[in-house]
């Protein structure tokens, strides 16, 4: 018997075109840019977050339409405190599992804002990240955990990845996604990554389970 860890690994070739993972449906933002020289061949941070639209509604498209520039910000109330904002994210991972792409991850997505990690700032610069479907403190789904083992798997096979955190890591204070709900040991097991690649307030937890 397989365990869902194993089912999650990636096929072999990972399913690339370009820096675009064939397996997500493709929407363009127009929210990216070129990554500085020095970071094009050192992206080496995957950045796990946390998004819904209203917060703790699900499913009814308005991530996809933020990071498209196409939503009205005349909608729902909550709209007019994030008006006229332009982000992206590489990624975003429906609470059903089902994987979006946004941004070429040979680019700049606009995900991270202000932060450090490893001892860089600015981690937009050499950074791939992933928006999980979700509100901050609250559970995620098995769906979109076994989606999510299995894209760091094919982006680590793309990319030199050494590092996996949460955005609450990298902008500590700033932000709390994915926060607490989030189970750093499932993911570490289905990655089987060697905890020194995760945020160091996740290892003790990884290692007790280890």
């Amino acid at each position: 018997m397989t365990t869902w860890a194993e089912e999650a690994a990636p096929a072999d070739p990972p399913p690339w075109d370009g820096g675009w993972h064939r397996a997500a449906t493709r929407l363009p933002s127009p929210n990216h840019g070129t990554r500085p020289a020095p970071a094009r061949s050192a992206i080496d941070l995957i950045v796990v977050h946390s998004i819904s639209l209203p917060p703790g509604e699900y499913g009814g498209g308005a991530v996809q339409q933020l990071f498209t520039n196409t939503l009205d910000w005349d909608a729902h109330p909550y709209y007019q405190s994030i008006r006229g904002l332009a982000v992206s994210s590489h990624f975003f991972i429906e609470r059903t599992g089902a994987l979006w792409q946004f941004v070429d991850c040979d680019l700049r997505a606009w995900h991270a804002g202000q932060s450090a990690y490893r001892g860089r700032s600015q981690c937009n610069d050499d950074s791939i990240g992933i928006e999980l479907e979700g509100l901050e403190g609250l559970a995620f789904e098995p769906a979109q955990y076994r989606t999510l083992a299995t894209l760091c798997q094919d982006i680590a096979r793309r990319y030199p990845i050494a590092h996996i955190a949460g955005h609450e890591h990298i902008a500590p204070g700033r932000k709390q996604d994915p926060g607490l709900g989030f189970d750093w040991v499932k993911v570490q097991k289905a990655l089987r990554w060697p905890p020194h690649r995760f945020p160091a307030a996740t290892r003790p937890a990884i290692l007790a389970a280890s």
